[in-house]
């Protein structure tokens, strides 16, 4: 059977999305159909203004209305600390928490040499010029727990090395035992990280 050009344009255009399939993009082109053309004209909307009504913060490359970001404008931060993340959801998880009032910087990436993807892909150059102010105490590699957020944690740690800029403590998340976790289900690298990031009580 031969699908109308609408829909087969629009399955097309879905399975580019990371994590969509051919049958998965199918599913949600058929559900889309079925809905109020008033609905798909907000869901085209939306996809619309993303790029037109964001921006990238100038100061820490977060996604954000204005420029700079909200954080990097909010003087109720503790501009002393600087946490670097991967992506700009990174950010939204740890504020989700509340536990951290620093500022940030986001790579929008990792160290990936099979995806080509080396440390001139990420915003590195302009983390440098941050870290020469006096008031930095410490910056926190928040990279992920994965062999390529190891190897970026690694190499910025080496960078600022090399540059002379050690005038700051530099600390790794601690990574471990989720809270609610149980010993038995833990596999031998997550509790071996556990030991290596316990804090003294």
């Amino acid at each position: 059977m031969r699908l109308p050009k609408a829909i087969t344009r629009l399955i097309e255009q879905l399975e580019k999305l990371p994590g969509i399939g051919p049958k998965t993009a199918q599913r949600l082109t058929f559900y889309l159909l079925h809905n109020p053309q008033t609905e798909l004209d907000n869901f085209a909307a939306a996809f619309q203004n993303l790029k037109r009504e964001t921006v990238i913060c100038s100061i820490c490359n977060n996604v954000a209305e204005t420029d700079p970001c909200r954080i990097c404008s909010d003087i109720s931060r503790d501009t002393s600390i600087i946490c670097v993340v991967e992506q700009p959801l990174d950010i939204l998880v740890i504020e989700r928490s509340g536990g951290y009032t620093g500022l940030y910087h986001v790579l929008h990436g990792a160290i990936a040499p099979l995806n080509n993807i080396g440390p001139d892909q990420l915003h590195l150059k302009d983390l440098l010029p941050r870290l020469k102010s006096d008031t930095i105490r410490e910056l926190i590699l928040a990279t992920n727990p994965t062999m390529e957020g190891d190897a970026t944690a690694m190499y910025i740690a080496k960078l600022i090395e090399e540059k002379g800029l050690n005038n700051f403590k530099i600390t790794r998340l601690g990574r471990g035992l989720p809270v609610g976790g149980d010993l038995e289900y833990a596999d031998d690298i997550t509790l071996t990280r556990a030991f290596e990031g316990r804090k003294e009580l």
